[in-house]
């Protein structure tokens, strides 16, 4: 999909062009990933992988929160929030008292929304993540990972026990620490980005960068100023199909410009 539109922010417009792709992959039967990208929210929700219900509780955090926002008009943290928690208690009441384990309904959840932080603060880029689902900042030169993996081998990497280069042939690379639905109250990591300027994000699920390195990724988007993001989406979901495409591959690119 690719799409574009205007958020007003005070006297000046926001100018966001978006795109976005997703693929079942070549070994999965049901796609799990789903993603949001209407204005001013964008994120991906990746269900978890072997569990039940994985591609229902992606889809129930859209509805959550398409419920929850107000399309083209800047929210704030506070409901952007909310939408997360409500999120996490409706994909729980997808799991019956008797589901544990991998019968728990569970996704993750990364993401960008255009919020007003009140006086004194102004318009920012809210990131919001939980779970190993990433955001990256894309500066026309370098890729920057912006979320932080919740995960077993992240834990290992800032414990040094391992490297960051092992993290992803770690035999518990999988295995993540978060997930929307997985406990009774959920704890997202948030950051705030002025929305004054150019800004890129790069959303995506684990099925990309498990296949892509962040200098492949890198490849793909260097020299595309100006294309429309659709296509560029289509391009690195093609780029992690013909590396293998062992996961669903879900990817959310946003631009803004402040006029």
């Amino acid at each position: 999909m690719n799409g574009e539109t205007a958020i007003t922010l005070g006297s000046a417009d926001l100018r966001v062009r978006f795109g976005a792709s997703s693929d079942v992959g070549r070994v999965r039967k049901v796609n799990e990933d789903s993603f949001l990208a209407q204005a001013p929210v964008f994120f991906v929700a990746d269900g978890m992988g072997g569990h039940a219900h994985g591609d229902a509780a992606s889809q129930t955090v859209i509805r959550v929160f398409t419920d929850h926002i107000e399309e083209n008009l800047p929210s704030t943290p506070e409901r952007i929030l909310d939408a997360i928690h409500s999120s996490n208690d409706a994909v729980r009441g997808l799991s019956s008292d008797e589901d544990f384990g991998t019968a728990i309904s569970g996704t993750t959840l990364a993401g960008v929304a255009v919020v007003d932080a009140g006086d004194g603060i102004g318009f920012h880029w809210m990131a919001y993540n939980v779970g190993d689902s990433r955001i990256y900042t894309w500066d026309g030169a370098a890729l920057a990972q912006l979320s932080v993996d919740h995960s077993a081998v992240q834990e290992m990497v800032e414990a040094g026990l391992i490297k960051a280069a092992d993290a992803e042939k770690h035999p518990v690379r999988n295995v993540i620490t978060r997930a929307i639905g997985a406990d009774e109250f959920v704890d997202a990591d948030v950051w705030l980005q002025p929305a004054t300027g150019t800004h890129t994000f790069l959303i995506c699920s684990d099925g990309l960068t498990k296949e892509l390195s962040v200098r492949e990724m890198t490849t793909v988007l260097t020299g595309h100023a100006g294309r429309d993001l659709g296509s560029l989406a289509d391009e690195l979901v093609a780029a992690a199909l013909a590396k293998g495409g062992r996961d669903n591959v879900t990817v959310v690119l946003v631009e803004s410009t402040l006029d």
